[in-house]
């Protein structure tokens, strides 16, 4: 549950952006460029793998501009995360247990969640952000293979969930991995691949009903507004 719950604040915010990496000198700028293009996608599927340790989840990952989104895992089997933008639903089949919260309107986690450029200017309030080599790609893993360009986000105030992130945008100007290190030094990774746009998802495709048979628990990432 609690790699789950780091993985859903980090999507509320952190999900595959177009952008354009020409003419981008400071790293400042260019996570300005991803911010100033996050809504030009309407809406794209991507297969996703979260690893923490020595467990790792996979599923189908879809997103709707500009508040609804959906992971299908498949491994683990059956396990759901929802949010249809006004609820957000996770249900762990494992343990029969279906997670509901109801986002806040005026929250910074809605506007996360809901206003993909204002999501992106929280975190750049939050953080200081870098190169962590250059504004050159290089390799995403090693010395050979996929050319990412990399940036490195460190907290600020040390109140947020992570202490550092690591964002790496792929050729193709989507976010290929996120590395996300908390404050006790525990490490999340966030791999996006096969990423499709503009496919047309209609609406319903997020509608939601955990099992009725599943234990449901209300609000467990934050109380619902008044």
């Amino acid at each position: 549950m609690l790699v789950l719950s780091r993985f859903v604040a980090t999507l509320l915010f952190l999900l595959p952006l177009t952008v354009s990496a020409q003419d981008i000198v400071t790293a400042s700028r260019y996570f300005d460029t991803v911010s100033d293009k996050y809504g030009s996608v309407a809406d794209y599927t991507a297969k996703v793998s979260i690893v923490q340790g020595k467990t790792t989840m996979d599923g189908l990952l879809l997103y709707k501009n500009p508040n609804k989104m959906r992971i299908e895992f498949s491994n683990p089997a059956g396990q759901v995360i929802n949010s249809d933008g006004k609820t957000l639903t996770v249900f762990l089949p494992r343990y029969s247990v279906a997670f509901s919260q109801a986002l806040k309107k005026r929250s910074d986690a809605a506007v996360a969640a809901m206003a993909s450029k204002q999501g992106l200017n929280l975190l750049k309030a939050s953080y200081s952000i870098g190169y962590v080599i250059g504004p050159d790609p290089v390799p995403l893993d090693g010395t050979v293979g996929e050319n990412v360009v990399k940036l490195k986000l460190t907290w600020r105030s040390g109140t947020q969930a992570y202490r550092q992130l690591e964002i790496s945008v792929a050729a193709n100007g989507f976010i290929r991995r996120i590395v996300g290190v908390t404050g006790g030094q525990q490490t999340l990774q966030f791999d996006f691949s096969s990423i499709k746009t503009n496919i047309g998802i209609p609406d319903n495709r997020f509608d939601y009903d955990s099992p009725p048979t599943a234990n449901m628990i209300h609000n467990f990432l934050f109380e619902p507004e008044g």
